[in-house]
């Protein structure tokens, strides 16, 4: 049995694959912000119990639990609410101000209000050693024994938690590190080495991500040390930011690998489910209950090493993936300006959106759509939970008031409140899907939306048609997907090294100089249980033209002179074949392929879904009030079809179609949505 866990804001989620019979089992719980694995322990603790319940009177066995993958919030949040440890900076001598100074950002070179996060290191905690490396490797000042000693005395005495180590040049020789690293680490001081964790040129970038690692590290390490105590006899694995799993041990001193892990999760099951669907250029949009994350997949899933995370560069791998504060718990108010907003702030799991019933009294997203209809009281999560529609409708009445709303015709004031609240929640998830398609050059148009998280099917439709695209796919698991990614997840290990050549070398010397990272890849990958046969290695080459400041990434094959020059065809339309090139970087990506699960399959039948009718419920629609008939989900079969106006309630998540969708369901039991004109 291999089981998936992601914890959102709101909820977490648990999806049980059992290899042996193919069978998928999901289910929610209320997360724990205060504690995230009281959540994980208690999901797991109901799993034990279901599982003794199936032995029936004889006792027969029930499948024992394997593999845990697991996505956590732990590392995000300890960085952008800056809650993570006590963390030093150790640099080469006049260097000490690297964090402070940064990069210059262009676009903000004349904005007198720009406002830059202030260092995850403070100045006092920035610490310089009398050493030098020149770009080759070179040795040009030693490492001084006493001066070193004197350093770990003062981070001792300064009560630090964890160092960052970034020297110049150590990607081109780490012995300097190295010999820092073990004399802090003998000191028992948690340190990160910027040449264990990215040993890649630009110091600015490279001094960031290993802060970085070294501030979550602690507050990561204390987590996960506590689940795998829990874990004794399993596989514990976490999921990555570049959409693949590493062991729990590597991510404990590596923290900064799974910044991202839960969205990468999202976007690996995504395409996976895409892909069985028949689509592989598909704009993936995951709403929950605290935020919204979209990527695009054009062919696959796109990953990036050049990511910002709370104002800071990340320049490990990670999936190129956007992230708005829009989410089923964002909370709306009213502003000073008189203006209504919604969202970055979100009621979160406790207390939550008022119709919660856990002391909420904010209005938020959620309790919008319950007052336009849209999501069933007495139908959330099953049935497990039941909705308070009063408390939404008091909270919304009090929004109206402080916004000075008026009742449009036929409604109430809530109700239209309501109906504000979700067009602006709207804008907001319709703007960031533009910044992952329209800024960066390509049409939505060409591409479907794939709907998931808990809130998501309530709002693809309408975000597909201000879009343009054509087609949205809502997925069975759409509420638990996330998790779902993270069991569908390869082991991933990404490997840079600098190298810093003309672009005249061959093929077969650059082929040389990478085997290094290829035997390591091998290596590595075979130690997290792939086995060799199931291990690909995947080598790439930065490339850039002499004289310009950023490189492209292509494949590292006899002909990556000629896709570098297509490639920056492609994304500037223009290149300069007879230019001379400089090769930046030597990259390789390592995968073990895991067994993914296999999608629920039947062929098509009768569209009539008469068998999965609910009845009618009264549904509020931007024109008025109308009776729309409402399905449950789980009583769909491949085949049925629905026009909209109507709602589709599955166990864990609801989708709405508006007057002129028309859904039917595919031979993976997918909702695929034709939508409709406004």
């Amino acid at each position: 049995m291999r089981i998936g866990i992601d914890i959102g804001g709101t909820f977490t989620d648990f999806v049980l694959f059992d290899p042996a019979s193919g069978s998928l089992q999901t289910f929610k719980r209320l997360s724990t912000p205060h504690d995230p694995a009281e959540a994980v322990l208690a999901g797991l603790a109901r799993l034990d119990q279901q599982r003794e319940a199936e032995r029936g009177p004889a006792g027969d066995p029930t499948p024992s639990l394997a593999e845990i993958v697991h996505g956590s919030t732990v590392a995000t949040n300890a960085l952008l609410e800056r809650k993570g440890a006590r963390t030093a900076f150790v640099t080469t001598a006049g260097f000490r101000d690297l964090l402070a100074i940064g990069r210059q950002n262009r676009s903000q070179l004349y904005d007198l209000f720009a406002d830059r996060p202030a260092p995850l290191a403070p100045a006092e905690l920035c610490f310089e050693l009398g050493e030098r490396v020149d770009r080759r490797g070179h040795v040009l000042q030693p490492l001084d024994p006493a001066e070193l000693a004197a350093l770990v005395e003062r981070l001792t005495a300064a009560g630090v938690e964890s160092t960052a180590v970034c020297l110049l040049f150590s990607f081109a020789n780490p012995s300097h590190e190295e010999q820092i690293g073990a004399a802090l680490r003998q000191a028992g001081l948690l340190t990160s080495l910027s040449s264990e964790i990215l040993p890649e040129f630009r110091e600015v970038e490279r001094a960031s991500t290993t802060v970085i690692n070294a501030y979550v590290a602690p507050t990561l390490n204390r987590y996960l040390g506590r689940l795998a105590e829990q874990f004794q006899g399993v596989e514990f694995r976490i999921m990555q930011s570049n959409g693949g799993s590493i062991s729990a041990a590597q991510a404990r001193r590596e923290g900064v690998r799974s910044i991202l892990s839960g969205p990468a999760g999202g976007a690996v099951g995504a395409f996976h489910v895409a892909q069985a669907a028949g689509f592989s250029r598909v704009l993936a949009f995951d709403m929950g209950g605290t935020s919204t994350d979209v990527t695009l997949c054009d062919g696959g899933v796109r990953v990036t090493s050049e990511g910002e995370i709370g104002g800071l560069p990340v320049r490990i791998p990670l999936i190129d993936i956007h992230t708005v504060g829009a989410g089923g718990g964002s909370i709306a108010a009213v502003d000073l300006g008189g203006a209504l907003r919604v969202g970055p702030q979100s009621a979160g799991a406790d207390p939550g959106p008022a119709c919660y019933g856990r002391g909420g009294l904010l209005p938020t997203v959620t309790d919008a759509n319950l007052a336009l209809g849209r999501l069933p009281a007495d139908r959330f999560l099953g049935g497990q939970m039941a909705l308070d529609a009063a408390a939404s409708e008091q909270a919304l009445t009090r929004l109206a008031q402080a916004a000075a709303l008026t009742a449009a015709p036929g409604l109430t004031l809530a109700q239209t409140a309501a109906l504000g609240v979700i067009q602006i929640a709207n804008a907001h998830m319709e703007r960031a899907l533009r910044v992952i398609s329209v800024a960066r050059g390509h049409d939505p148009a060409d591409f479907a939306l794939l709907s998931f998280g808990g809130a998501g099917g309530l709002h693809a439709c309408e975000l597909a048609r201000a879009l343009g695209v054509r087609t949205v796919i809502v997925p069975p698991g759409a509420s638990t997907l996330s998790a779902f990614g993270m069991l569908a997840a390869d082991v991933v290990k990404d490997y840079v090294q600098t190298v810093m050549l003309a672009g005249t070398v061959p093929f077969a010397e650059l082929a040389a100089l990478g085997e290094a990272l290829a035997q390591r890849g091998l290596a590595e990958v075979a130690a997290e249980g792939a086995p060799p046969a199931r291990i690909a290695l995947y080598p790439q080459v930065d490339v850039r033209y002499r004289g310009q400041a950023y490189e492209l990434t292509v494949p590292l094959t006899p002909d990556f002179v000629a896709a570098f020059h297509a490639e920056h065809q492609r994304i500037y339309s223009h290149s300069q074949p007879a230019a001379p090139l400089e090769i930046v970087n030597l990259r390789l990506r390592a995968v073990g392929s895991v067994p993914r699960p296999a999608l629920p399959t039947a062929e098509p039948g009768d569209p009539a879904a008469d068998a999965a009718w609910l009845g009618r419920r009264p549904v509020v629609l931007p024109s008025g009030l109308v009776d729309a008939p409402l399905f449950d989900g789980a009583a769909l079969r491949p085949g049925h079809a629905i026009a909209g106006p109507a709602m589709i309630v599955y166990k864990d998540t609801t989708v709405f179609l508006a007057t002129g969708d028309r859904a039917r369901v595919d031979r993976h039991f997918n909702l695929v949505v034709a939508v409709g004109d406004r």
